[in-house]
């Protein structure tokens, strides 16, 4: 399952996420799914050391993105990150561009939510 993040709740340094994606992303890697998380936007300040989001109802942002590093991938958008001159992120998080989006998303089985 490919579970892009893009914006939409106020998140600081400049932008926002949607709420919604982190937790089924976390849900699904917890029930056995094997789970790619695609950070896009200003999403991609969720894979930055000390950088977090708490949410009414939700365990913070972080904790979901974890979740999902145990058994899963959760990749930053290469333009995005360049585009906010950010290049340090969280252990295990890659960074990767359209070509392997597309790869994913194409493989026989696939299923991609993009909030």
């Amino acid at each position: 399952m490919v579970v892009v993040v893009g914006t939409g709740v106020g998140v600081a340094p400049p932008g926002s996420v949607q709420p919604q994606s982190p937790p089924v992303a976390a849900v699904a890697a917890a029930s056995g799914t094997a789970v790619s998380l695609w950070l896009t936007g200003d999403a991609v300040w969720l894979a930055v050391p000390g950088h977090d989001v708490e949410l009414a109802l939700s365990p913070p942002l972080s904790e979901l993105r974890d979740a999902v590093l145990l058994t899963g991938t959760v990749t930053v958008c290469t333009q995005c990150a360049g585009r906010r001159g950010l290049t340090a992120f969280v252990d295990g998080v890659r960074v990767a561009g359209a070509a392997v989006f597309v790869d994913e998303v194409l493989r026989e089985g696939a299923q991609a939510l993009v909030y």
